[in-house]
């Protein structure tokens, strides 16, 4: 069996916002040779995440406005306790909960095997520094 490791990093200058990874996790598969397997792609972070949807910006608006109403930017202590710790993402935290951390992705002859519209997304909670997102394939 063969495996493959990689990490990504984005620097996502908005506070939130929704990043399409596809390409970088096909190249990824292409340099790994696995032609049957899975990929595991997850967020290093726990104010960030990674999901599989479809790439249509109103449904990212719609995605962005959603969990604001959730879980909204608040820095004050009185919001989110987390706060109390000297941080001002609490409501980060939430988010990626909702959204999650990683996506397994079967692969196929050597592609990525999803359905109609799937598409792989980071997703920014608490962004304007450096994050890491992993990307492990393992198969024949």
């Amino acid at each position: 069996m063969k495996s493959y490791r990689e990490t990504l990093t984005f620097t996502v200058p908005k506070r939130m916002d929704f990043v399409n990874i596809t390409t970088r996790l096909e190249e990824a598969v292409a340099k790994s040779g696995v032609r049957e397997g899975l990929l595991l792609c997850n967020a290093m972070h726990i104010t960030a995440s990674v999901f599989i949807n479809d790439n249509e910006p109103g449904l990212h608006e719609d995605y962005k406005r959603w969990l604001d109403k959730l879980a909204p930017f608040d820095p004050s202590p009185e919001t989110y306790r987390h706060n109390r710790t000297g941080e001002d993402n609490g409501d980060a935290h939430h988010k990626r909960q909702i959204m999650g951390r990683e996506v397994v992705i079967a692969i196929t002859k050597g592609q990525l095997d999803f359905g109609p519209w799937e598409q792989v997304f980071y997703g920014e909670f608490d962004g304007k520094r450096p994050k890491r997102v992993l990307v492990k394939i393992i198969g024949e």
